[in-house]
């Protein structure tokens, strides 16, 4: 019986999702918990290896959705089911969802072998809480701008992030019980206070 809680952060590139993993971090362990924070792909030292290549070598569709995977598997096995189990909060920045938005919707990916590879991977396990962080493409562009030298994914054109930002809220409107959506063009109080309140459901 999993004795923690797993939360993962997502959304487009720029979305500002990054901005409030230590944020909401700081804010759990003010709570008393004890809190592990990741991401994806990486997580795990061969995780990490496998994401050097994921965000920067050029690579046959199917080949990246299949390293994907093998990062997140390694990745629930080494590091998050452990945490979990010893009562720890997860936090991930992206998990499958992404795969279903990147790979899928970016990407055009067959959403039947992305399910498959979900029910591989993990078939029987899945966040406690997704918290969907959705901006407009616009904003989102904006705030990637002279920020850092940026990978494949985050070099990609306006009509590639749509797509993935219209996977996102089709998944959300799927699983609208654990993806909950956040107006992160909203000011950065606003978005803090409206994740405190979702992550204060989760504990009660």
């Amino acid at each position: 019986m999993v004795k923690g809680k797993f939360i993962t952060f997502e959304g487009i590139d720029g979305a500002g999702k990054s901005t409030h993993v230590e944020t909401i971090s700081t804010y759990l362990r003010a709570k008393g918990k004890t809190v592990v924070t990741t991401r994806e792909p990486g997580g795990t030292p061969l995780g990490e290896r496998l994401r050097e290549l994921l965000l920067h070598e050029s690579m046959h569709l199917e080949t990246e959705a299949l390293l994907m995977f093998a990062s997140r598997r390694e990745h629930i096995d080494k590091l998050i089911a452990p945490a979990l189990e010893r009562g720890d909060w997860v936090i991930s920045d992206r998990f499958t969802d992404a795969s279903f938005a990147y790979q899928g919707g970016g990407r055009q990916l067959s959403t039947h072998k992305l399910d498959i590879l979900e029910h591989w991977v993990h078939a029987d396990f899945q966040p406690h809480l997704t918290l969907l962080f959705d901006v407009s493409l616009d904003v989102a562009r904006a705030r990637l701008d002279n920020t850092r030298t940026l990978d494949k994914f985050e070099r990609e054109k306006h009509d590639f992030f749509e797509k993935v930002r219209n996977a996102y809220l089709q998944r959300a409107a799927q699983f609208p019980k654990r993806i909950r959506v956040v107006d992160s063009s909203q000011p950065l109080a606003n978005v803090t206070q409206q994740i405190e309140q979702l992550i204060d459901q989760l504990d009660e």
